[in-house]
């Protein structure tokens, strides 16, 4: 965060350079406040593109295995260029290396595990193991060492969603 903050300082003073040297080019016909507008603008700038490049550079970071399976994107009020094109503030992400596949009876149940990642002051990073039927379509979150389900969290997954098809491709 402390990185960021020198980065939107330099892009400010950068972008008041320029307003200073337009400045100067029209002989001082432009305002003196184009200056710190540029420089202000420039400090915006730079924390859009920022916030809208997060996503893109936590999926550069995972490794080939993982697939996204779900975004979750925001507006909020005090950002308006959000109301536009809202923004990714979170993502939820399976790592196909981790599936471990059995059978039991004539259902198919697959273990995995999901990472959620979150964009915040600090990027959180979670994960949960699970344990979907594939057959069934019913999915039910592991806790602890012995991953005992908790059925009172069981949920039906819909076979056309991303994490359905990804966890079991050929069902």
């Amino acid at each position: 965060m402390l990185w960021q903050l020198v980065a939107a300082v330099f892009a400010g003073l950068g972008a008041a350079g320029v307003g200073l040297i337009l400045r100067q080019l029209s002989g001082k016909r432009l305002p003196r406040w184009i200056v710190p507008a540029l420089g202000g603008l420039g400090m915006i700038g730079y924390q859009v593109h920022y916030e809208y490049a997060w996503f893109d550079y936590k999926q550069a970071q995972l490794p080939a295995s993982a697939e996204v399976v779900s975004t979750e994107t925001d507006r909020m009020f005090w950002r308006p260029w959000t109301y536009i094109v809202p923004l990714t503030t979170g993502f939820t992400v399976l790592d196909q290396s981790n599936l471990v596949t059995q059978e039991a009876g004539e259902d198919r149940l697959v273990e995995f595990i999901l990472y959620r990642f979150e964009r915040q002051h600090t990027d959180m990073v979670s994960h949960q193991t699970y344990l979907l039927n594939c057959d069934a379509r019913e999915m039910v979150p592991l806790s602890g060492d012995n991953r005992e389900p908790r059925y009172a969290e069981l949920r039906h997954v819909e076979g056309s969603t991303p994490l359905f098809r990804a966890v079991c491709p050929n069902a």
